[in-house]
């Protein structure tokens, strides 16, 4: 798999030893949205530090774009536990900007 490309929004998040691609497509973000609410309330909770685990852990499953048959829900969610929220905000930021400016 190739590297995220920073032209199209796209970030990267480090699961289980590999390397995923975020690609906040637009069917991905109707699904995050489907389970996680409005995109814009969403953007507000994180600017106001109030975005939960997740949320965090959902966004990113739902733009995780080329999804490994083995790869879990909990696995991204332990991902994120185990970097620590500083390792993963710059991808956070990424998408959230993303939804924000669109391309």
């Amino acid at each position: 798999m190739s590297g995220a490309n920073a032209l199209r929004g796209e970030a990267e998040l480090m699961v289980g030893g590999r390397r995923l691609v975020l690609r906040p497509s637009f069917a991905a973000l109707v699904a995050a949205e489907a389970e996680l609410g409005p995109l814009f309330g969403l953007v507000e909770r994180a600017a106001d530090g109030r975005l939960g685990l997740g949320e965090l852990a959902g966004l990113f499953w739902h733009c995780v774009g080329e999804r490994p048959e083995v790869l879990t829900r909990e696995a991204v969610g332990e991902a994120v536990v185990a970097q620590g929220l500083a390792a993963v905000t710059p991808a956070l930021r990424v998408l959230l900007g993303q939804i924000l400016q669109g391309r």
